[in-house]
């Protein structure tokens, strides 16, 4: 193993190791305030489906760019790579549908108070369980192509065209039609809830930009206003949608140049592969950082007095 390989390697081995710890921090947190919790806060349950789904990414496509960054090689047979590949994929799937819903929600909950947004927003945390389920079918079942045609490399014959090579597993397609409709229907789907989480942010920074043009007016210089908890959300959740579109972005624009790439520059295919886990390990950073229930739980944790051993 080379430096550069080395250095892919820590990389890769510092996101899986750092974003699987603080995404199921994050999961058991909020399933705790979900359980315990009276009034929760209707976003606890999209933002501990978010750290499900950043979790089942880190266990699948993580531990297994892990080990083929440090050189392990076919070491998974047909059965290991169709499930864990169909378990990455409906993750990924879900992550995109779960920002989509957590951006929506959030455009709803800072909307003004009018008549129009007020039937809405009566309705919308009796929506958010079945959105949440409904995602999780959706990508259950638009993903099923994968178990069909993931293989392990070992079991290549070599009398079919090789569509994508992971290294550790290949996805195989016999024809180029079947291809080209499997490519348009998971196109769809990502730029539809890619569109749909833009959208909704876009119009959260309108309505923010409103909100602070109000208070500037109502407060003199020099006073700040308490910022409320709906602000305080309504950035979180465009950070997040911002970080997963240019990531998104990069990966779609990457992905088009390696496979219309007659030789594949091993500098380019290993830096795709290390931004794949970049947007699950951030993202918990940046939940993390904008809820201060998180802070005012570690806050407790780091004061509370040690036990007497006696």
């Amino acid at each position: 193993m080379n430096s550069t390989e080395f250095s892919f390697g820590m990389v890769i081995l510092l996101q899986f190791g750092l974003g699987l710890l603080v995404n199921v921090f994050l999961l058991l947190f909020y399933i705790r305030v979900v359980s315990i919790s009276h009034k929760p806060s209707h976003s606890d349950l999209i933002l501990a489906q978010l750290a499900l789904a950043n979790t089942i990414i880190l266990l699948t496509s993580g531990v297994l760019e892990t080990l083929s960054a440090w050189g392990l090689k076919n070491f998974l047979d047909d059965v290991g790579c169709k499930i864990l590949m169909y378990l990455y994929r409906v993750a990924r799937g879900l992550a995109i549908c779960t920002t989509c819903l957590l951006s929506m929600f959030q455009a709803v909950t800072i909307s003004p108070s009018t008549f129009r947004w007020a039937g809405i927003k009566a309705k919308l945390p009796k929506c958010i369980l079945p959105s949440c389920a409904l995602s999780w079918v959706i990508n259950l079942l638009i993903e099923l192509n994968a178990p069909i045609y993931m293989r392990s490399p070992q079991n290549n014959s070599g009398n079919v065209q090789t569509i994508l090579d992971l290294k550790y597993c290949i996805k195989v397609i016999e024809s180029a039609e079947t291809n080209f409709a499997i490519t348009v229907m998971l196109s769809f789907r990502d730029l539809f809830f890619v569109g749909l989480m833009s959208a909704a942010s876009s119009y959260m920074v309108f309505v923010l930009y409103r909100h602070h043009q109000q208070v500037q007016h109502l407060h003199e210089p020099g006073h700040f206003p308490r910022v409320m908890p709906e602000v305080r959300a309504a950035k979180r959740v465009i950070a997040l949608v911002s970080l997963y579109v240019l990531l998104y972005g990069r990966q779609t624009i990457m992905l088009s140049i390696l496979v219309n790439m007659k030789e594949k520059s091993p500098l380019l295919v290993k830096s795709h592969l290390v931004f794949q886990l970049t947007f699950s390990t951030v993202s918990s950073f940046l939940i993390i950082h904008s809820d201060r229930r998180i802070r005012t739980f570690w806050t407790r944790q780091s004061t509370a007095p040690n036990p007497d051993p006696s």
